[in-house]
């Protein structure tokens, strides 16, 4: 394909992917009371906790409440339209793999949506405490008053990086897939993916106990090592069926 073409293609994909946002978003504004409301429990929860009354979101401006309810529309719309945008990148990529290699992407991309959706709801887990923790900096005897907007950007962002984070392991067979990550050079670099794991669960889960960070750290380390052990076993597939001669330095005679 020439460059061209993979740009129209790239627009192809992306087209399809904002309409299937879009599509999502609509059903998020339909469903905005109980969404806007699962968001702010743990507002909520820590106003009950605190008894202060104070402990509330502020819509400082008459445009305000209706912007907010179109980002949580395309929040939703993000997390129900997963399957079509993570389907439209695996697209994007087909083109330049075989047959054989389609099936087995396809294989992994089935897998990524289940895992984006499983990072969210695990981000809906850790996302009370991270809240009860940075509230509990407010200094006694004064009000806090969050702005809608900076809460809920905070809040989305927060379950959307939980998601992204969990897919990981896709992306990472997807480039062993693709012949442009093989399986040693990422048990060789296991120590930095490491630190750098940790690092990111660190500032995701901003809360002084280490348990909320491991809950987000040690899958996520759980999972990079499957993707190491995937890419092993797909390099030992296509190593035994590679011919001998592949291999053969250039000024030595092969078998062919």
């Amino acid at each position: 394909m020439s460059l061209a073409d993979h740009l129209r293609e790239l627009r192809k994909r992306v087209v399809i992917a904002a309409i299937g946002i879009l599509l999502g978003a609509v059903a998020g504004w339909l469903l905005y009371d109980p969404l806007i409301h699962k968001l702010t429990a743990p507002l909520a929860a820590v106003r009950h906790a605190r008894g202060d009354v104070l402990v509330n979101l502020n819509f400082g401006g008459v445009t305000q409440p209706f912007s907010i309810q179109l980002k949580v529309a395309l929040f939703l719309g993000i997390i129900v339209a997963s399957p079509i945008w993570l389907y439209q990148i695996w697209a994007f990529l087909v083109p330049g793999l075989t047959k054989k290699e389609r099936r087995t992407a396809m294989a992994f991309i089935c897998a990524a949506v289940p895992l984006f959706l499983g990072g969210c709801y695990l981000a809906t887990w850790a996302l009370p405490k991270a809240v009860e923790v940075l509230y509990s900096f407010t200094p006694a005897g004064q009000a806090n008053l969050a702005d809608a907007s900076m809460y809920l950007a905070f809040v989305t962002r927060f379950i959307l990086a939980f998601g992204c984070a969990f897919l990981l392991p896709v992306f990472l067979v997807m480039l062993n897939v693709a012949h442009v990550l093989p399986a040693r050079v990422m048990l060789k670099g296991w120590r930095v993916a490491v630190m750098l794991i940790a690092v990111f669960a660190a500032m995701m889960t901003p809360t002084p106990d280490a348990w909320t960070m491991l809950a987000l750290m040690m899958p996520m380390v759980a999972l990079y090592y499957g993707a190491v052990g995937v890419a092993f076993l797909m390099d030992r597939k296509r190593a035994r069926e590679q011919p001998n001669w592949v291999d053969v330095p250039d000024d030595e005679a092969s078998e062919l």
